[in-house]
């Protein structure tokens, strides 16, 4: 870790120990090392699946088959993957009385398997099934993906991973719990998100409007950098976190 950072990192420490009710919102970054690449940029799922095809609502109910193709590599990878040491740094600091909710945009279940027990799923989690014609909810390891696509046990219907899709709204009640979260937190630590995906976004500006500090991790400047955040820790999120953590055991211990 560059001497460059060390300063940022004790001053995000003291600031974060000292503002005591903390939010993380967290995207596709923190889960890169844990084997699950981001959907966007080189090398992403986007470049060999088009999203506005196969994770759109209206596509996926007329040829579901196509979707579940896709939906079938990344549950395997997803099931697969194991919490890196951004996500066990963020429960660290849960465990530390710190952190009080994890706003996540993923939906890899990455930060419940690291042991986070307030986690709001943004955007749903690939490991719930639900039918989109009786709304039953199956865990995905119970569903045979050999089937494609899986018929619904309950009355036979077209499944659908629980996560998200282009065309669907967010979840009302993940998005009511979001807001407030990021209305009554008195700091948000933003981490491995672009900040340019709505509605989840808006919420760094939402609890800076009410009046909470801002710190960012990031390996590249985002959208938010200049915009909402108060101090920007530049570097891989699995790198800077568990640099954060020991900062502020030293202050809190």
């Amino acid at each position: 870790m560059s001497h460059h950072l060390e300063p940022e990192l004790k001053k995000a420490a003291r600031k974060l120990v000292d503002a005591g009710v903390l939010t993380v919102l967290s995207g596709a970054g923190i889960s890169v090392a844990s084997g699950i690449r981001p959907f966007r940029g080189k090398g992403g799922l986007w470049e060999k699946y088009d999203p506005e095809v196969v994770v759109n609502i209206e596509n996926f109910r007329r040829s579901p088959a196509d979707s579940w193709m896709m939906l079938r590599e990344i549950v395997g990878v997803i099931a697969e993957a194991g919490p890196n040491p951004a996500h066990l740094a963020v429960n660290t600091l849960e465990e530390m009385g710190l952190v009080r909710s994890v706003i996540t945009q993923n939906v890899d279940g990455l930060h419940q398997k690291a042991g986070n027990k307030n986690v709001i799923e943004f955007h749903g989690s690939t490991s719930r099934v639900v039918c989109l014609d009786c709304g039953a909810v199956y865990p995905t390891k119970d569903v045979d993906l050999g089937l494609i696509p899986p018929p619904c046990f309950n009355c036979g219907g077209l499944l659908k991973p629980d996560a998200v899709f282009f065309g669907e709204p967010i979840p009302p009640a993940a998005l009511l719990r979001a807001r407030v979260e990021s209305q009554q937190c008195t700091a948000m630590l933003v981490i491995g998100t672009s900040g340019m995906v709505e509605p989840a976004a808006s919420l760094p500006a939402l609890a800076r409007s009410n009046g909470a500090l801002i710190v960012e991790v990031n390996p590249e400047p985002s959208w938010l950098t200049t915009t909402t955040v108060d101090i920007f820790l530049q570097g891989a999120a699995e790198d800077v976190m568990p640099l954060l953590v020991l900062e502020i055991k030293k202050r809190v211990i």
